[in-house]
């Protein structure tokens, strides 16, 4: 646990830095091409020490999230050589064909679910870009999913502020046991979609 909060304390300190919101567009652009890194990890601290900016931020996270399913999109479409070694990296090309078939039956609600959940966005940005999917529908869907997603796990910060630092502090033990539960399931997850 003492690794837990060091690391807690070390990302944290972004938030005093000029560097805080450049890193956690990048991280956003990334997270939602091709880098399996969280933006969260950046988010939750400064919306921790700044709780009346974390709507700001969560608009940041928005942006540069589509922008970079844009991106993700363009790999798909234009270099598919380097996108199916993001996204058979997550899944087998079986699985991939089931997701080829939903994808064209309901193309906005997948883009849109993808973008919601913690569901790597990423391999559905890819593909939708291989399958040749509908602009638009995409960018919308995107929109509309991604800010969703970032505005409501930003929301509790924004009008709790302090407390639940404080509380996050108290229960830290309790809550990295959980972090660590949770990842665990995510990649046993991630396992049984590769089969």
């Amino acid at each position: 646990m003492k690794f837990l909060r060091k690391f807690y304390e070390w990302v944290l300190h972004w938030a005093y830095t000029s560097y805080a919101v450049p890193a956690l567009f990048v991280l956003s652009f990334a997270e939602s091409a091709f880098l399996p890194i969280m933006p969260e990890v950046i988010l939750f601290p400064l919306c921790l020490s700044r709780h009346k900016k974390a709507f700001y931020y969560a608009f940041v996270c928005s942006i540069s999230s589509v922008l970079g399913g844009l991106f993700g999109y363009l790999i798909g479409l234009e270099f598919w050589s380097i996108g199916q070694k993001i996204v058979f990296h997550y899944m087998t090309p079986e699985k991939f064909e089931s997701v080829r078939l939903t994808y064209h039956n309901h193309e906005a609600w997948v883009i849109f679910m993808a973008a919601l959940t913690p569901v790597p966005y990423k391999i559905f940005t890819i593909a939708a870009g291989f399958f040749r999917g509908d602009l638009a529908v995409f960018t919308i869907a995107s929109i509309l999913g991604r800010s969703a997603k970032f505005f409501m796990i930003v929301a509790p910060f924004y009008f709790f502020g302090p407390g639940i630092k404080s509380k996050i502090e108290k229960y830290f033990h309790i809550i990295g046991v959980f972090v660590i539960i949770v990842v665990v399931i995510i990649i046993l997850i991630i396992k049984l979609v590769k089969r």
